[in-house]
Formats: C-alpha cells, structure tokens, sequence
C-alpha cells in the first residue's frame, strides 16, 4: 500500500456494498494497520471474501456481514452487530444500492419502494443506530455514495425513476446527519459518481459500444474508475477533510458541469 498524509489506524469501518466495484476499492482504499473493518454484502459471499483478504493482507482486521438492507431494520440490526463485534464504529460508507433502471411510466410501486428501502431507509437506519458512536468517536465520519442520475435528466435517457428519486432524498438525509454530527466534529458527505467502469461485467447496465459512446460526452474524455471515487472516499475519511461537511460532491469528469 502506498504511504499515506494521514493516519487512518485504530478505527472501525462499516462499509456497505462492498463485495466489489465502488465499495470493494474504497475498503482496499482504507486499508491500514490496526484498523478494523465491517465489510457488508447482500449475497456475495465470494466478492466479499475477497476484498477481506485483501485488507487482511494490509494488516487490517476484518469481518463479513451478510444482510438484506431492502428489509425493515435490518440497517440498525447491521450496525448493532457491526459494534458487538468490534466495540466501536468510528466510519460509516453507505455504498450498497439498487438500481431500478425503469424509466418514469414503465416504474410500479413495488420498485418505487425498493429502491426507497435500500438506499433511503437503509441509510437513515444505520446513522440513526450509529449515531452515538459516531457523536463519540474522535474524527467521526459518514460518506454516502449517491448518483448523477439524481442530477441529469434528459429526455432520451430518461431511465433510473426510482433510483433518482431515491438518491436526491439520500443527499438531504446526509446534509440533516451533518448537522446533527457537527458539534461534535464529526462529518457527513455525499460522493456521487458518474459513469464508472466497474470490474464485473454484471454490474455493466450498457453495452461496451454504449460505454464508448457515453465518454465521449464526458469532457475528460473517459469513463470514471473505483479508484477514482475511492480517492475522494478516502480523503473526506481522514482527518484533513475534518472542515468539509453537509457537501455533495461529483466524481463525474465534468459530466454535469
């Protein structure tokens, strides 16, 4: 791992969704010795082992929580187990999502409220549940990982209804949390990416020529990578982000400049 500006040991995550792409390379990201690490998954068992090897092989400790965020308390039941397991939670990365990719008429209840489950209740649960440690902890911190889809609308890529509709109430959530936090010097931001390449063609929403033709739009140019968002996932975890709170930020190439 390369050297770091800031010490990053000691401390407790809980990462969400982190079996691979965005949340497996911000836990690798984080990955220091001494620190110990909740690594969440719905279903991917594998993936998740993976990235815990990963952050063994770094000296961190690290434990795997399986859990369904789409059901009622299961965020405060995860955070509960998180902080029975390791005594403390310190840092808090919502990544886990659904991604709805129904447009605005084709979106039926049962999928509006998915999406709500997973990325807006699932959240409010879990900060509520870690909100007195987080309150605790010396340099408390909370990043969620929102989505451009919640900020570009066009009429020919129209798709996303419910996931758009259900990362902007997460952006509020996590500005309201901010200022609860605040007082005791804790933090809490959003990180949305743009399009991002991700490892596992399961993930891929688009075809490969769709995925060419999306960066040509971006002015940089390219697709976005986990790493990308992992940086800035990193920094805003660390003690120099320690004035930057209630922000959303866009990892996105300027696609929404």
């Amino acid at each position: 791992m390369p050297d770091r500006p800031h010490d990053l040991t000691g401390r407790t995550y809980l990462i969400t969704g982190a079996a691979s792409g965005i949340g497996a390379e911000i836990a690798r990201g984080l990955a220091a010795p001494g620190a110990c690490f909740a690594i969440h998954t719905r279903s991917n068992r594998d993936g998740a082992e993976e990235t815990i090897a990963a952050l063994r092989a770094a000296g961190a400790k690290a434990a795997l929580f399986l859990t369904d965020l789409a059901e009622a308390d299961a965020g405060r039941h995860l955070v509960d187990s998180v902080q029975a397991r390791f005594g403390r939670l310190d840092v808090l990365v919502s990544n886990a999502g659904f991604a709805d990719r129904r447009g605005f008429d084709e979106l039926d209840t049962a999928g509006f409220e998915k999406s709500a489950s997973v990325i807006q209740r699932a959240f409010f649960e879990m900060a509520s549940a870690a909100l007195p440690a987080l309150c605790a902890a010396p340099a408390g911190r909370v990043v969620a990982i929102g989505s451009f889809v919640a900020k570009r609308f066009q009429p020919h890529a129209g798709k996303f209804a419910a996931s758009a509709a259900a990362k902007a109430g997460l952006e509020a959530l996590v500005k309201a949390l901010a200022m609860r936090l605040a007082p005791h010097g804790a933090t809490a931001n959003c990180v949305i990416p743009g399009y991002i390449r991700k490892q596992a063609g399961a993930h891929s929403a688009l075809t490969p020529e769709a995925w060419q033709k999306l960066a040509a739009e971006i002015p940089l140019q390219r697709l976005g990578t986990p790493q990308d968002v992992a940086a800035l996932v990193g920094f805003l975890c660390s003690p120099a982000a320690g004035y930057i709170t209630a922000q959303s930020i866009m990892v996105d190439g300027g696609l929404t400049a």
